[in-house]
């Protein structure tokens, strides 16, 4: 969908207000009350210039308090978090949070729950999409946005996918529109290693369908939704400016990946983990060791790919140019990151993790978190 960047000054205008008021007040802060976050010039980079940006300043904490928070997603100047473990959907406003709305039927066990969101503009309104575990497996249900008294809420579900199998690890979750205007989805293998490697199931896949769910015509395999195979649990999809797709996968005990994704793509799960030099697979472009990354999600600004990591508690920037090389950022300083995006302020925007059940939270975690690109 195209950004709409001019609608966000408001937004942000409004929080620098409410940090100015907290400021000079003797008044308790309201609960999950937010610092100021203004872009600067600083910022002024565009993400859709091929040259790589990097940090410029540290991190500015938006909202507070957020409850094992999965995914971030824009929709003109809305900022929407998603809460893995009650199913609610989160709206940024006023210095604050606001619920629009909970997933129904969200059943939470381990790394399951509601997880990625992304958002499109559809006839002329906002819809946002959430991947999300039900009774029945994994699914993902399309929500219009509309107003209601002035406030966004939640309109009914479309469930547009269905049966994705589940499990309380490895159940993958990340959603995004490609600039095919496509709507792609990360499938864990659910712990079921062998069907990673099996055409015929969901698991342990990337999946491409039109935003209604159906299989574009240009598929890699005629009539099926999958578009690569052989992943364990990828969790970061993003693209560069000339459409190279890139993938981060969380890896078992050798190692985490970062790939470039092509059609038909075979990545090696459960056969092999890491480069292995088989012809038969492709080779990350780079890996790392579990305790250094568990790479979640994943944004590109510009020529940069930033990767939110949770066990190595740092965001890593890695050239596209040379996806062989990286950088450390903020290593430690926030704790365990789960999702990173690139804002409609030409921000580098972030999750904490830390309440997940396998972090250690820290007093206001877990956070929404920006930084000017420079």
């Amino acid at each position: 969908m195209p950004v709409r960047t001019r609608r966000l000054a408001p937004l942000l205008g409004g929080l620098a207000a409410v940090a100015l008021v907290a400021g000079c007040s003797a008044a308790p802060a309201m609960p999950r009350q937010t610092a100021t976050y203004t872009p600067d010039a600083a910022a002024s980079a565009s993400p859709t210039s091929a040259a790589p940006v990097l940090p410029a300043g540290e991190p500015v904490e938006l909202a507070r308090d957020l409850a094992a928070p999965w995914s971030i997603a824009f929709a003109g100047d809305a900022v929407f978090v998603s809460s893995r473990d009650s199913g609610e959907i989160l709206e940024l406003v006023g210095g604050g949070t606001r619920v629009v709305g909970t997933v129904e039927g969200v059943v939470h066990r381990g790394e399951s729950g509601l997880l990625g969101l992304a958002a499109r503009e559809e006839d002329g309104a906002d819809a946002l999409y959430a991947y999300s575990t039900s009774a029945d497996g994994n699914r993902i249900q399309r929500f219009p946005l509309r107003f209601d008294n002035g406030a966004r809420v939640l309109g009914q579900p479309e469930t547009i996918l269905d049966g994705i199998p589940a499990n309380a690890t490895h159940n993958g979750g990340r959603i995004a529109f490609g600039p095919d205007g496509m709507l792609y989805a990360t499938v864990g293998d659910a712990q079921n290693r062998a069907a990673a490697q099996d055409p015929a199931s969901l698991s342990g896949k990337i999946l491409r369908m039109t935003p209604d769910g159906d299989v574009p015509a240009d598929n890699p395999i005629p009539g099926s939704l999958v578009y690569s195979l052989g992943h364990r649990n990828p969790q970061g999809i993003a693209w560069a400016a000339d459409g190279t797709m890139f993938a981060a996968e969380l890896g078992q005990d050798t190692w985490d990946e970062l790939n470039i994704i092509t059609a038909g793509g075979n990545y090696g799960w459960p056969e092999v983990e890491g480069s292995a030099g088989d012809p038969a697979y492709i080779d990350p472009v780079q890996q790392w060791n579990p305790d250094e990354a568990s790479p979640s999600g994943i944004a590109i600004a510009g020529g940069t790919i930033f990767v939110a990591n949770l066990r190595g508690r740092v965001l890593r920037s890695i050239p596209v140019a040379d996806p062989t090389t990286s950088a450390e950022y903020f290593a430690g300083e926030s704790g365990r990151l789960r999702d990173v995006a690139v804002g409609p302020d030409r921000a580098l925007w972030m999750l904490t993790n830390n309440t997940d059940g396998r972090g250690q939270p820290a007093p206001g975690d877990d956070r929404l978190l920006a930084v000017p690109l420079g």
